[in-house]
C-alpha cells in the first residue's frame, strides 16, 4: 500500500509535465504560424509598395499631360480623378461580389495553411 501514493504522486508529475509540454507546443505552434504569415506578406507589402509609387507617378504624369493638351493644368488632374470615380463605380456595381470573395478565399486558404 505504500506504493499507491508514490504512483499516484508519480502520475500527478507526469501529467504536470505533460500539460507544461503540451501548452509550450502550441505556444511554439501559434509562434511558427504568426511568423510564417508575416513572412509570407513582406513580399507582397514591397510589391504593393513600389506598384503604388509606380501609380501615383504615373497618374501624376498623365494629369499633366492631359493638362497641357487641355491648356489648363487642374483639367488634366480633374480628368484623371473622373477616370477613377468612373472605375471605382464600375468595381462597386459589377466586381464587389467577386473581389468579396476572392479575397475570402484567399483569407481562408492561407489561415488554413
Amino acid at each position: 500500500m505504500k506504493n499507491n501514493p508514490e504512483i499516484i504522486e508519480s502520475l500527478l508529475e507526469k501529467a504536470t509535465d505533460y500539460g507544461k509540454t503540451s501548452l509550450e507546443l502550441i505556444k511554439l505552434q501559434a509562434i511558427d504560424k504568426t511568423s510564417d504569415k508575416i513572412s509570407s506578406l513582406a513580399p507582397y507589402s514591397a510589391l504593393i509598395f513600389v506598384s503604388s509609387c509606380f501609380l501615383l507617378f504615373l497618374n501624376l504624369g498623365v494629369a499633366l499631360w492631359l493638362g497641357e493638351v487641355f491648356g489648363k493644368i487642374y483639367l488634366g488632374f480633374f480628368t484623371v480623378a473622373g477616370f477613377y470615380v468612373v472605375v471605382g463605380l464600375i468595381m462597386y456595381f459589377f466586381m464587389r461580389k467577386w473581389i468579396k470573395r476572392v479575397l475570402n478565399d484567399f483569407i481562408i486558404k492561407q489561415l488554413l495553411n
